[in-house]
């Protein structure tokens, strides 16, 4: 790089430790600028770097930027580096055929239960969990880790080696539930998933197509559940507008309680836990931790 280079590909993090190396890089003569899949790296919380390394850059260059999805934050950095950009859209892709699509209607604080009881209800040799945040995914992994399911969490706060391996063990069925934010509904090619699981409505409908097409690969079946809880019922409908389906609304076991109605014109209601319904299984003692089998 220090002899020239007519193109480099990078990640942010790398880049950056290039460019804040006295001398190391020169990008006096840059003619263009190209960030691929612009939302994963955002996902990865990227957008701090991406900025730096612009301000390394010249004013004069052409800027492209590639995005699965444009949520508000894709927008916001788009709005940021580029100038006048033209904007192309392709049509978005439905997905497969081979996907059964469920809903479940739940409050919060039944959410956990019911996710074990579809864990435990059938047996799953491989299943993506999706939460919201990395914050989510890492409780989740400790309350699951109960079961006797080989159960990995994967976020950004894992070194890039830690995520490799969780990967590779994922692939080879060593783990069996894999859980984790939108970072893993693209460029995860895995055969045999069976079960993907929304445990929280994406924020983008688009990121929903993303999600579930982890399922029914190679022209092979499988389920798509997703939790909707009362403030996300707008986000699931247009999930819903946007493939062209109604999604069967499945009711609860009847032990967890009553679930909210799917009243997606109305504004949602501002509840606290203690105002909503009771749910059994939550009013039982806890058992003792048991050791974890992963």
């Amino acid at each position: 790089m220090r002899e020239g280079a007519d193109i480099i590909i990078a990640t942010p993090g790398r880049l950056i430790s290039l460019l804040t190396s006295s001398g190391s890089v020169d990008m006096s003569s840059l003619k263009h600028l190209i960030l691929d899949e612009a939302d994963r790296m955002l996902d990865m919380g990227f957008y701090d770097d991406i900025v730096r390394i612009i301000n390394y850059l010249p004013q004069s260059r052409q800027t492209l930027l590639f995005s699965a999805t444009m949520p508000p934050k894709i927008r916001q950095l788009a709005n940021k580096i580029l100038n006048q950009p033209e904007q192309i859209n392709i049509a978005i892709s439905k997905p497969a055929e081979g996907i059964e699509q469920l809903a479940y209607m739940a409050y919060d604080n039944q959410k956990l239960n019911l996710l074990k009881h579809i864990l435990t209800e059938k047996t799953h040799n491989s299943v993506i969990i999706f939460a919201g945040t990395k914050e989510k995914v890492k409780e989740l992994e400790k309350e699951l880790k109960r079961f006797e399911l080989t159960i990995k969490a994967f976020h950004s706060d894992l070194e890039q080696p830690e995520r490799e391996e969780i990967m590779r063990e994922f692939r080879n069925r060593k783990v069996q539930v894999l859980i984790g934010t939108d970072i893993l509904s693209r460029g995860i090619d895995v055969d045999g998933i069976s079960l993907v699981v929304n445990y929280d409505v994406p924020p983008d409908p688009e990121d929903y197509i993303h999600r579930i097409g982890r399922t029914a690969r190679a022209e092979s079946t499988g389920t798509a559940v997703t939790f909707i809880n009362p403030k996300d019922q707008r986000r699931f409908f247009e999930i819903e507008s946007l493939i062209g389906k109604t999604i069967q609304k499945t009711p609860l076991p009847e032990a967890l309680g009553k679930a909210p109605e799917y009243t997606p014109e109305k504004k949602p209601e501002r509840t606290s836990n203690r105002n909503k319904p009771g749910n059994r299984f939550n009013n039982r003692r806890r058992p003792p931790n048991k050791p974890s089998q992963a």
